[in-house]
């Protein structure tokens, strides 16, 4: 079975659980808990490991989390390692928060800039976009730096993207030049 089939199928019974159990808010915190806490390579390597038994790692894995995780939570990782699939916690966790966000009606918006954005302009770019009807009421707005954009944006969603940067704008116009459309043949 393929790992995208695996995590979406145990990151939906994880979803599935948490809102019957009305628990939904609280497993998904613990599963971006979980997901910030796998990227230790120490932890991949322990619940990778086929020699460590099944035993150690939910130990290890007790010891570590229960007493900041919801019983639901835990129980799901004790299942995870019984049926060995500890090894894609990170895969499960991604997917549980993709599944999570669709649920919920959430749109993430990755905005690259080549400075760094004051409140005031998120806030107004926020603005813009929901009045646009093209993303969910719920906006979550991830902001990063590329020096290399020189000016101006990028946006990021949905499977999309909008470049309105003053790199792209430069690009445009060398193959524009490069087409060279004007020159007169006799």
């Amino acid at each position: 079975m393929s790992v995208t089939r695996i995590a979406t199928r145990y990151a939906k019974s994880l979803i599935e659980l948490a809102v019957e159990q009305d628990k939904l808010a609280q497993v998904s915190a613990d599963v971006q808990s979980l997901a910030r806490a796998a990227t230790n390579r120490d932890l991949q390597l322990m619940l990778k490991s086929p020699i460590i038994s099944a035993d150690r790692k939910n130990a290890a894995l007790t010891a570590l989390f229960s007493s900041n995780m919801d019983g639901l939570t835990m129980a799901y990782l004790n299942l995870l390692v019984n049926k060995g699939r500890e090894g894609y916690l990170l895969e499960i966790a991604a997917e549980f928060v993709a599944q999570y966000k669709t649920l919920q009606k959430i749109t993430s918006v990755k905005v690259i800039s080549a400075a760094p954005l004051s409140e005031e302009v998120l806030n107004d770019l926020k603005a813009r976009l929901l009045k646009s009807g093209i993303t969910n009421s719920n906006l979550e707005i991830q902001s990063s730096i590329d020096p290399d954009l020189v000016g101006g944006f990028v946006l990021e969603f949905d499977n999309k993207r909008y470049d309105a940067s003053v790199a792209n704008k430069l690009a445009e116009l060398k193959s524009e030049f490069t087409k060279n459309l004007y020159i007169k043949e006799y």
